[in-house]
């Protein structure tokens, strides 16, 4: 079944979002950059979801175009940016970049998305 045939809502999407951001948030929880930047399963575990991230951004701004520019404070075309960069460049994944991603970006992307009425 393909993005047309799901018909998601764009709170679907969203949702999707916030539990991908909550959940790499929880993968990295208590552990330093230092240890991250080691643990292979970890970093799988989080690139695996801002690649959900970076998908249901995608989504939102192909079959809900007119929500996504009413969020104008959600960087959406940044989040499809790096999934694709991520996709199609995976052996140049840049760890430091993604550290900062879910150390920094994440959080305050979750607050946005859980505070603001659909």
């Amino acid at each position: 079944m393909n993005a047309k045939q799901r018909q998601l809502r764009h709170a679907d999407y969203v949702e999707h979002i916030v539990e991908a951001a909550h959940l790499a948030r929880s993968y990295v929880a208590g552990i330093s950059k230092e240890t991250f930047l080691q643990d292979r399963k970890t970093q799988d575990a989080v690139i695996l979801k801002i690649l959900v991230i970076g998908e249901a951004a995608a989504q939102v701004l192909d079959e809900h175009s007119t929500y996504a520019q009413t969020r104008t404070d959600i960087p959406w075309h940044q989040m499809k940016g790096m999934r694709n960069r991520m996709v199609h460049g995976y052996f140049e994944t840049n760890l430091e970049l993604v550290w900062e991603t879910v150390a920094v970006f994440l959080p305050e992307l979750e607050r946005k998305l859980r505070q603001a009425p659909d």
